[in-house]
């Protein structure tokens, strides 16, 4: 079987919805086309996140529920889980991030999931969070794709 796995990253603050919705949709198409299941790994901190897993779970429940999770990588548990199982297909939180400060775990489960990725898409397009995974990305020599870029 082979497995590929995707990265999402992406600002707090999203314009572009449609455009978003269509490159993102492409990305995926192709990679279900060409891998028989395919993880993506992305956090939920900001409209970005929040936008991409809703395209994940309409694509889901379209045709492809079986070849894709949607797995949501958390730096610490938050309050709200019990509502957040029901959403994701799995949750990880990595055993590494609990004896770190709650602020440079974010940073850390950013690099944790391009460490874990075949693929880094992001939606970035000015500094921070996503752009810091972004730079990582590429440094690492992962595959990358700036949905910005594109639009």
């Amino acid at each position: 079987m082979r497995y590929y796995t995707i990265s999402l990253f992406g600002h707090r603050e999203i314009y572009e919805h449609d455009l978003i919705e269509e490159r993102l949709k492409e990305i995926l198409r192709e990679k279900i086309a060409n891998y028989d299941f395919i993880e993506i790994l992305m956090g939920r901190n900001g409209e970005f996140d929040e936008y991409a897993a809703s395209i994940i779970k309409r694509i889901q429940k379209e045709a492809y529920g079986e070849k894709i999770e949607l797995t949501l990588v958390l730096p610490y548990e938050i309050a709200n889980m019990e509502d957040l199982e029901k959403y994701y297909d799995r949750i990880i939180i990595p055993e590494e991030f609990n004896k770190i400060h709650p602020k440079a775990a974010i940073g850390l489960r950013n690099k944790y999931m391009v460490d874990h990725s075949d693929i880094v898409v992001v939606y970035v397009n000015q500094s921070g969070g996503a752009y810091n995974a972004l730079k990582y990305a590429r440094k690492s020599l992962k595959e990358t794709v700036n949905i910005a870029d594109i639009l």
